[in-house]
Formats: structure tokens, C-alpha cells, sequence
């Protein structure tokens, strides 16, 4: 089971919405019209840096991680970057 976030909710699922929106557009063919995604993902990119609670860079910087980790659909076996640390 995975531990109670500091992070509210709302912000969880906008960094979700980030990482979905990136995953789709990595995985879009060259040429597939990718505007559409390259937009939300630089809005969403907006909305998450713009946070009253990322105000001040160290925050965003500190957070950020904690944040993502957050957010990632929980698995049973670590990802590749958690496996090294």
C-alpha cells in the first residue's frame, strides 16, 4: 500500500495528466500532428510551475521528484530509475 501523499489530490492528478499527455506524445510517429499534444503538455507544464506551493524555485525543485513519484501508478516491482537507487 502506498503511503498518504503531502501533495493534495487536484495536484497529483494534474502531474498524472502531465505524464499521460507525455507518454502519448513520445509515443506519436513522426509527423502523427502533434500539436494538439505538444499544447497541453506545455499548459499543463504551466499549471504545475505556476502552483502557489511551488512559489519559490527550491520548493519546485525539492518537490518535484517527491511529486512525480506521487503520481506514478503504483507496481509491485520498482522502475528502472528506482532499481539503481
Amino acid at each position: 500500500m502506498r503511503p498518504p501523499s503531502r501533495f493534495p489530490e487536484d495536484l497529483i492528478t494534474l502531474q498524472r495528466a502531465w505524464q499521460q499527455t507525455f507518454a502519448e506524445l513520445a509515443q506519436a510517429p513522426a509527423g502523427a500532428g502533434t500539436t494538439v499534444l505538444r499544447r497541453r503538455l506545455i499548459t499543463l507544464s504551466g499549471n504545475l510551475c505556476t502552483r502557489p506551493s511551488w512559489a519559490a524555485s527550491a520548493a519546485w525543485r525539492a518537490g518535484s521528484v517527491e511529486l512525480r513519484r506521487a503520481a506514478r501508478p503504483h507496481t509491485s516491482a520498482p522502475t528502472e530509475g528506482e532499481a539503481a537507487a
